[in-house]
């Protein structure tokens, strides 16, 4: 996660759940390596925001020109950004981290959900066993390896990867300041409190993150998930996610 007075991004890397990337970096390492380079592009305030996502992607695939940049499981990550102008929000959302707008006491989500469109009948596998147990590992594994497949391409779904082309297939757009009294930019680890679990508002979590801040809006998200471990209520692919907010106050 990066941000300045005008710029979020929240990065929110793939698991591998143990399988082959081709890289001998690791997600971590191009987590990092993109949020930097995703800053810098983007510090040209006039600059759309998928033309610097795509300058992004390309320098860090030329960091690692000797890893196998073509396997599917390449390291990878979903993108959100949110830029504030005088006038209007831009924002770039790439796979299912959510971006969210208050005005008025509603609320309007932006998020890109078109990775749960493919190997539907494997993610429903995966929700017959309880988390944790080997079943449930082995049908997680089956499914990440199918969805590999269809990654970053004509009608699967997209995320940073190897590929500038990535950049091409986020969901762009504005929305005007007028009215806006807050946004949230967050992973699905943390989104997941109201969009999965359906343990909360999203006026509940806007209130969470003004008198508690970040931290207090992921302690809710784990207290919760505590209060399943097994994913027998809300069937899951672990335990527990990695969470990250950006939270943006107007008024």
């Amino acid at each position: 996660m990066g941000a300045t007075s005008s710029l979020a991004v929240v990065l929110d890397g793939l698991s591998t759940v143990g399988l082959d990337t081709g890289c001998e970096h690791g997600v971590p390492w191009y987590v990092a390596q993109l949020g930097g380079h995703l800053m810098a592009a983007l510090a040209d305030s006039g600059r759309p925001l998928s033309d610097g996502l795509e300058q992004a992607l390309e320098r860090v695939a030329a960091m690692h020109p000797t890893c196998d940049l073509a396997n599917p499981g390449t390291p990878s990550a979903t993108v959100s950004i949110l830029r504030a102008g005088a006038e209007q929000f831009d924002y770039l959302v790439l796979a299912d981290s959510p971006i969210v707008f208050e005005r008025n006491g509603e609320h309007l989500v932006k998020t890109d959900l078109r990775v749960n469109t493919v190997v539907p009948e494997l993610r429903a596998e995966t929700e017959r066993f309880a988390t944790g147990t080997p079943e449930h590992t082995e049908s997680v594994r089956r499914m990440v390896t199918a969805q590999r497949l269809t990654r970053n391409t004509a009608g699967g779904y997209w995320v940073a990867a190897s590929n500038g082309e990535a950049a091409n297939h986020a969901f762009t757009g504005a929305v005007p300041t007028a009215g806006i009294s807050a946004v949230a930019v967050m992973s699905d680890g943390a989104s997941r409190l109201v969009t999965d679990y359906g343990a909360a508002s999203w006026s509940e979590v806007f209130a969470t993150l003004r008198t508690a801040g970040a931290d207090g809006l992921i302690s809710a998200v784990r207290d919760v998930e505590a209060t399943d471990p097994d994913g027998v209520r809300w069937p899951r692919y672990k335990r527990g996610d990695d969470a990250a907010v950006a939270f943006c106050q107007i008024s």
